[in-house]
């Protein structure tokens, strides 16, 4: 990894940094990455990829370099992510109304738009009981002969 000299706006500078082909216990392949590391593994078939990334925790994107419409459909209706971006970086997030969040260990819900709005809002439920007719007192101790029948009939 590289270290810039300080600029005027921004003290250190990493240069965007391939990992090449990174084992399972480094630190970079167990947690997110903020920042321009990109671990490159190498594979034998297109199914490996698939299962290594379904054995690992969700992660907040996949992103899909390619033209092969069926690897397109296997990585999208067989893995679980927070986004899925094709032939593309980062520009989901600028997508105000594209919904932008995690599942799992990468957080839970959406911000952006309309599913910001619905994510971050409560619908509250108000039920307020008719004085007309008491129903839990037809079936509640004191029990009665007229509470068995009530019940009765309920069952």
């Amino acid at each position: 990894m590289q270290i810039c000299p300080p600029f005027k706006s921004f003290p250190i500078i990493i240069l965007p940094t391939l990992v090449l082909n990174p084992t399972d216990d480094m630190k970079i392949m167990q947690e997110e990455i903020f920042g321009p590391l990109l671990p490159v593994k190498t594979y034998k078939s297109f199914n490996e990829t698939i299962e290594f990334i379904n054995k690992n925790p969700k992660a907040l994107a996949i992103y899909y370099f390619g033209d092969d419409k069926k690897e397109i459909d296997t990585v999208l209706n067989n893995t679980s992510s927070g986004q899925a971006v094709i032939n593309d970086v980062l520009f989901q997030f600028s997508m105000h109304d594209l919904p932008f969040g995690g599942v799992g260990p990468s957080g839970m819900g959406s911000y952006h738009g309309y599913d910001g709005f619905k994510n971050f809002s409560h619908k509250r439920s108000v039920l307020k009981g008719q004085n007309i007719l008491d129903a839990g007192k037809m079936i509640t101790a004191p029990f009665t002969e007229s509470t068995e029948k009530n019940i009765k009939r309920l069952s």
